[in-house]
């Protein structure tokens, strides 16, 4: 009783802990990362916005843009689906390994991204392990926009696989088993009962990914060779760019992805929440 009357007294009248710990965290975040944001905008917005128009529709950004989009989707539909297969098996079944299969497909967010490149180039390269193979076939991986979609596979491999596995992991089987008991065949349960359950974790998974691809550099400049209007992915435009000293144009490519990536993560959060209370 004692205590709960001296919690109460705590927390009572004006807290002055509480506006200070909202500023500090403000204060923190201003020089970190809502300062560096808001100079994209002052500086793309500068010389106006037909200026801005301008940079924003030349043919290479545009270019740049839709294969960014075009490969994130594959890499996103890839890892999802592979996500949730993987997600199954490893919550179903227990076998040999398979807290190393889980490490494994894990390892990729601990990888630099720059290491993640060369490793394609050294296995799907002209000169590769595999590459030499196909090369006498006529078949060239690297510096396409194939060479991207896989790198942006292997960059967010474990990101929708690390959603769905812990839905997984924590969803009642008392639903299957009586889907099994009225005679549901495994494909039907799966698909009736099982991945309802999981259109929260699945959207969110798919978000993830899609924005991390987006947004990946480091592999891509070494699978890609950063070919404009072949290769070249909005990340690799704006490096381009500012290399060239054309920042405007860099600056505006900037503030799409800065946009971008603030839609998928608002979708992110109203989405979840509103799939998970169908």
């Amino acid at each position: 009783m004692s205590s709960a009357i001296s919690t109460f007294r705590h927390v009572r009248g004006f807290d002055v802990a509480r506006p200070l710990s909202i500023v500090t965290m403000l204060l923190i975040m201003l020089p970190l990362v809502l300062l560096p944001l808001a100079s994209i905008f002052i500086f793309g917005t500068s010389k106006g916005l037909g200026s801005f128009w301008a940079a924003l529709t030349a043919p290479e950004a545009i270019f740049a843009m839709q294969l960014s989009l075009f490969t994130s989707f594959w890499a996103t539909v890839f890892n999802v689906v592979f996500g949730l297969f993987a997600a199954y098996v490893l919550s179903r079944y227990d076998f040999f390994g398979r807290t190393a299969v889980i490490v494994t497909i894990s390892l990729p967010t601990a990888i630099p991204t720059a290491v993640a490149g060369f490793a394609l180039l050294l296995l799907w390269g002209p000169y590769g392990v595999l590459g030499r193979l196909l090369a006498p076939q006529g078949i060239q991986l690297m510096f396409t926009a194939t060479a991207i979609i896989l790198a942006n596979i292997f960059v967010t491999f474990p990101l929708a696989f690390g959603v769905i596995k812990p839905v997984f992991d924590t969803m009642s089987r008392s639903l299957e088993e009586a889907s099994a008991t009225i005679g549901a065949t495994r494909w039907q349960t799966f698909w009736h009962v099982t991945l309802p359950s999981l259109r929260g974790a699945i959207v969110t998974g798919a978000l993830l990914t899609f924005a991390r691809a987006v947004g990946e550099f480091g592999s891509t400049i070494l699978v890609s060779g950063n070919l404009a209007m072949r290769t070249q992915t909005a990340p690799l435009y704006i490096f381009a760019k500012f290399n060239e000293g054309q920042v405007e144009a860099a600056n505006a490519v900037a503030i799409v992805l800065a946009l971008f990536s603030f839609v998928i993560f608002s979708v992110l959060f109203f989405a979840r929440d509103w799939l998970d209370t169908e």
